[in-house]
């Protein structure tokens, strides 16, 4: 099969198509015939070298795919070769083919093609296990998103909608605040040119918001916490702006705060498949319904990964990177 393989650490010029053996497909598992590839920026991280593979997983790029499935497992009994599926995967996404654990497989909504469908699983595993499970964002609060015109981001703006939640966002230009803004942000704030916590302050009456989901990290944290209302939640889910900060305690104490963050990656296939689970029962007939939608913001062919890399790391994106295989 073709595949991308990081040919050594550094920037998206080290990403190169090359021919692989087909990956072995284990008793749980099933190979799909990969037809879409989302980008990530855990990819870049590991084409970086600063984010290797889990234990076990493929070297090969790719967190996430829409496809075919073309043979199961001996321990597989809910699908079938010739169903078509997007999938979660640890790694190996970034090729022709790919194995994927049956339980982290859903079936595409209705009305969806590949491209669409494999801009699902990353953005919409992170965000319902990050916002809704640990956060627990409930109808009536009031979600601040940094990097709203992302992935991640418009995802998180459409569910916490969708379940009765307000949004305010963060985003790098105007073009991006009107984009999140039509998408259902009630607030977009340009943070070049806004000092996003004093918006906060303004905007809410000087209360503050119930839950902030941080790509950034660094120091944003301070003013995070500025941000945060009474029994507010921050998560953690990226470190843009690094891993180090200076934390105001008194702040997290007086105002009986939460700080927490996790990533998906290395959790295990039970985990992620509750997840799933709970996706297909409450986010798919959204998607299926038109309700909600992924933003896409272009394709490439697989061969041109590494124009699709400097896309993403050019921050000019809205939505969505897909490679099409």
């Amino acid at each position: 099969m073709r595949a991308i393989e990081v040919i050594q650490p550094g920037g998206p010029e080290t990403l190169a198509l090359a021919e692989r053996p087909l990956p072995p497909v284990l008793p749980h598992q099933v190979l799909i015939k990969v037809a879409a590839a989302g980008i990530n920026r855990p990819d870049a991280m590991q084409r970086r070298g600063v984010y290797p593979p889990p234990h076990g997983a493929s070297d090969i790029p790719g967190l996430e795919i829409a496809g075919t499935v073309e043979a199961v497992g001996k321990n597989v009994s809910h699908l079938r070769a010739g169903e078509t599926v997007c999938a979660l995967v640890t790694g190996g996404g970034y090729a022709e083919y790919c194995a994927a654990s049956s339980s982290l497989c859903l079936p595409i909504p209705e009305g969806f093609d590949f491209i669409r469908a494999a801009a699902l699983p990353e953005a919409f595993f992170t965000v319902w296990s990050n916002v809704f499970d640990r956060a627990r964002l409930a109808a009536g609060e009031t979600l601040l998103v940094h990097g709203g015109s992302s992935g991640i981001g418009t995802s998180a703006i459409q569910l916490a909608n969708a379940f009765g939640a307000r949004v305010a966002v963060t985003a790098g230009s105007d073009a991006k605040c009107e984009f999140c803004r039509q998408l259902g942000a009630e607030t977009a704030i340009n943070y070049r040119t806004q000092d996003f916590a004093e918006e906060i302050r303004q905007l809410t009456g000087s209360k503050g918001v119930d839950m902030i989901l941080d790509m950034i990290g660094g120091d944003y944290l301070a003013k995070n916490l500025k941000c945060l209302a009474p029994e507010g939640r921050l998560v953690q889910i990226a470190i843009q702006h690094g891993a180090k900060a200076e934390i105001d305690l008194w702040q997290v104490m007086l105002k009986r705060l939460t700080l927490t963050g996790s990533t998906l990656r290395a959790r295990d296939d039970s985990f992620k498949a509750q997840i799933a689970r709970q996706l297909q029962e409450k986010v798919w007939p959204l998607l299926s319904s038109g309700k909600i939608r992924p933003v896409i913001d272009s394709v490439f062919e697989l061969g041109e990964a590494a124009k699709a890399h400097e896309r993403l790391e050019s921050g000019q994106h809205i939505g969505k990177i897909i490679l099409k295989v």
